[in-house]
């Protein structure tokens, strides 16, 4: 039973460990977005808002394969860590078909909310516009970066639940057969009274 508990701590320990990892990566993370969105630019004019879904990714699109990949991929790239970052945060890496569902629409919902949340801040940034394809792409990154890793860690998960088992034993100690007692004879010679 003790070895039971060290092991159940010893799990604890690490969760709370990854859990602790995932969320200083996770803030230092949208720190870097937050740097990397919410400066102000130095431009002599800004460009309309854009408010028509694909409109963005058209335009991107008529700078040729080269321009329209880099910005698209940045579009997608800028938020995708929350899709791995957000469930072991949270400690959403249960290994049950129900979790994962679940996993991804909690995290769809998180990066839609913090993609807006970002589009309504740049809003009052001088040199920055709001754009309807950038909450786009960058909730399609987070759901990419989730199905592309997520599934990958909770396998290892199983992996390494089914390897351990729950309650780490030893071999069976062997004791030789003893014999018994130098009176036994004797007593069982002995009648007895009840």
């Amino acid at each position: 039973m003790q070895r039971h508990e060290v092991g159940h701590r010893a799990a604890t320990a690490i969760h709370l460990r990854l859990r602790l990892l995932g969320g200083g990566l996770l803030v230092a993370h949208l720190l870097l977005v937050a740097w990397l969105t919410l400066r102000p630019l130095d431009v002599p004019w800004a460009a309309a808002a854009n408010l028509t879904p694909l409109e963005g990714i058209r335009a991107d699109l008529a700078y040729g394969p080269l321009e329209a990949a880099r910005r698209i991929g940045e579009g997608l790239a800028l938020l995708a860590p929350l899709g791995v970052l957000l469930p072991l945060t949270s400690g959403n890496l249960a290994p049950s078909p129900l979790a994962a569902w679940s996993s991804l629409a909690r995290t769809a919902a998180a990066a839609v909310l913090v993609s807006l949340s970002i589009e309504m801040l740049q809003s009052a940034v001088p040199g920055r516009v709001v754009d309807v394809d950038a909450v786009l792409l960058n909730t399609l990154g987070v759901v990419l970066a989730h199905v592309a890793v997520v599934p990958a860690l909770r396998a290892r998960l199983r992996r390494s639940r089914t390897a351990r088992p729950e309650l780490p034993q030893g071999s069976t100690p062997r004791i030789p057969r003893v014999g018994l007692g130098p009176w036994t004879d004797v007593l069982s010679a002995v009648p007895r009274e009840y």
